[in-house]
């Protein structure tokens, strides 16, 4: 059985890895916000992005994590088709869970049936990163601990869909956020407890990138998506922001308004009468 080691260089990867679960979780929470105080199209867009903040920040955390994972006897690579596709299935099951709660009629069916597609799709993305792991020798699972990742990725999925759905303020979003990061990192590790390698003696060149020339350069790319949309976010006004007219003197009131109509408007007796 070869030596696993989930942090080969230090604290480093699995603080990068929550870090971009929690920035993922804020927008996409921030975004379903503003999707449910919108209607037809500007809902259809808000939720879009929150799928693919979610995602992103989902599978970011996953592979950033996978980047400090090394076993004592063989190089590691990764399939590159089957890495993608799982950054894919990320954003297509978040999208499909936020979307229901975003267009459910039965808010608490909405839920249940959101977090449990969602948390499934994730535990299955995650496991599809895994089978994308090439490697001298063989990989098993231990079924509890997989029982158990899967269990609290439902969980994980099902809050965050909740407090999408309940929360506003900002302070409680970023709370939830913490909270939402805190239960992706531990499916994900709780996942690799699963993992056992039996190390296999060979020569030959394995298949696929490695993490550095594929993996960090991709989650890097994914990360600055993920900030360029925070900075999108937070400068796109709320609903209520734009309703709120605006002067270069400050707000405009409404007596302001009823003179500048008033001025506007013609006066009936300096109207010339029509010629005959």
């Amino acid at each position: 059985m070869g030596h696993l080691d989930h942090a080969a260089f230090g604290v480093l990867t699995p603080a990068l890895s929550y870090l971009m679960a929690v920035i993922g979780a804020a927008l996409g929470l921030r975004c379903t916000v503003r999707a449910l105080g919108t209607t037809g199209r500007s809902r259809r867009n808000w939720l879009l992005t929150a799928a693919s903040a979610i995602g992103t920040g989902i599978w970011t955390m996953h592979f950033v994590a996978m980047l400090g994972f090394a076993v004592r006897g063989t190089d590691i690579r990764f399939d590159v088709p089957l890495t993608i596709l799982s950054l894919l299935v990320a954003m297509l099951v978040v999208g499909a869970g936020v979307f229901c709660v975003g267009y459910g009629r039965d808010r608490r069916r909405a839920l249940l049936v959101g977090g449990l597609s969602t948390g499934v799709g994730v535990a299955s993305m995650h496991y599809l990163g895994m089978a994308a792991l090439r490697l001298h020798g063989s990989v098993d699972y231990d079924p509890l601990l997989v029982a158990l990742s899967v269990a609290i990725a439902v969980v994980a999925a099902t809050a965050a869909l909740w407090a999408a759905l309940n929360i506003r303020s900002p302070l409680a979003v970023a709370v939830a956020s913490l909270v939402m990061g805190a239960a992706v990192s531990s499916m994900h590790y709780t996942g690799m407890l699963a993992v056992g390698v039996e190390v296999t003696p060979a020569t030959g060149e394995l298949p696929g990138a490695s993490a550095m020339q594929f993996i960090f350069p991709l989650a890097v790319g994914l990360g600055s998506y993920l900030f360029v949309t925070a900075a999108f976010v937070a400068l796109s006004p709320a609903a209520g922001e734009r309703a709120v007219p605006a002067s270069p003197g400050g707000p405009v009131s409404d007596a302001s308004q009823r003179r500048s109509a008033a001025t506007a408007a013609p006066d009936p007796r300096r109207t010339p009468a029509p010629t005959p």
